[in-house]
């Protein structure tokens, strides 16, 4: 083949991807982000502000895909098996990339198999009570646990939750014991709370406000290193005793692996420019959600240590999730 037909030939003719030769021009066409779980609540509303101004940001429209169920499995698998050209991305979360891996065996590895793009922000989780409980306070709650052994019970969003293991956290970490409910979601697991047949749960704060601000259940403590703007009244389970007892509903962008490095560079640099917006910062604090721009070595460091974290604790505490 002579030089001049050579450089003429198609990527496809030489053995290589497209987006080799589309590389330059990223992005031009729309880019489909896909978002692990069913269209409404806390993570699809995060997923979709972002689009909306990354849109702005890059130039191009992304399009949110909403694929639910198997716990982020099957959004997990579309990614992975999507070409790494950047035109496939999804919102990588604290259960797709830190507690299912720490509970279950996945068709996915959620470290090798993907590509770290960046971190968008989190939310912590909060220990709430039914309102009728009578302690007030984290310390008299804490008393009262140790006191009535296996007489309280606590909900979670469902088996290998988040919910589930801050729970399994803190039981360990007070050398306390109550019941575990699990629920098909937050939604029933916080109706039941109101309602009484449970009496204590550590929903994602942003899940938990209105009905915080409602009286309809009490805050006690969060989680997390400082107390939270939008309940400064309420202490953290650090200032209760517990030391480095952290938990974050987390939210950050991952595409399949193997992305190339100015693409992936091209995507962290618009998600800064779109986070460090004072008024995304104020929508997105509205809801809870705390930003957390991070380059991608950091973010990959991140997930890293999250999945350590909640694995040694399912071993610590027999959690087994396989079928």
């Amino acid at each position: 083949m002579k030089r001049r037909t050579l450089l003429k030939a198609s990527p496809a003719l030489l053995g290589l991807p497209e987006w080799v030769h589309a590389q330059s021009a990223y992005p031009n066409k729309p880019i489909k982000y896909i978002v692990p779980v069913a269209a409404g609540g806390g993570s699809d509303m995060v997923g979709r502000a972002l689009c909306d101004r990354l849109s702005r940001v890059i130039g191009q429209a992304m399009v949110v895909d909403n694929l639910g169920g198997g716990g982020g499995v099957i959004a997990a698998q579309t990614t992975v098996r999507a070409p790494a050209d950047g035109y496939t991305l999804m919102q990588g979360y604290v259960a797709t990339h830190g507690t299912s891996p720490a509970t279950r065996k996945l068709p996915y590895d959620p470290i090798a198999d993907f590509t770290p793009i960046g971190m968008i922000g989190s939310t912590p989780n909060v220990l709430v009570c039914n309102a009728n409980l009578a302690p007030k306070t984290i310390t008299s709650f804490l008393e009262f646990l140790k006191q009535n052994p296996g007489k309280l019970s606590y909900g979670s969003a469902g088996a290998g939750s988040l919910t589930h293991l801050t729970a399994e956290l803190f039981k360990m970490q007070t050398n306390t014991f109550l019941v575990h409910i699990p629920y098909r979601g937050i939604a029933p697991a916080i109706t039941d709370l109101i309602g009484g047949q449970t009496q204590m749960m550590f929903p994602g704060l942003a899940a938990a406000l209105p009905h915080i601000r409602g009286g309809r259940i009490r805050a006690l403590a969060v989680t997390g290193t400082q107390r939270h703007a939008l309940l400064t009244d309420v202490p953290t389970l650090e200032e209760a005793g517990l030391k480095g007892f952290d938990a974050q509903q987390w939210y950050g962008v991952v595409g399949p692996a193997n992305m190339p490095e100015a693409i992936v560079k091209q995507l962290n640099d618009g998600m800064a420019a779109v986070l460090a917006q004072p008024d995304f910062k104020d929508k997105l604090s509205a809801e809870a959600v705390e930003l957390m721009p991070m380059k991608p070595t950091e973010f990959a460091a991140y997930m890293k240590k999250d999945i350590a974290r909640w694995t040694a604790l399912a071993k610590a505490r027999d959690i087994h999730l396989d079928s």
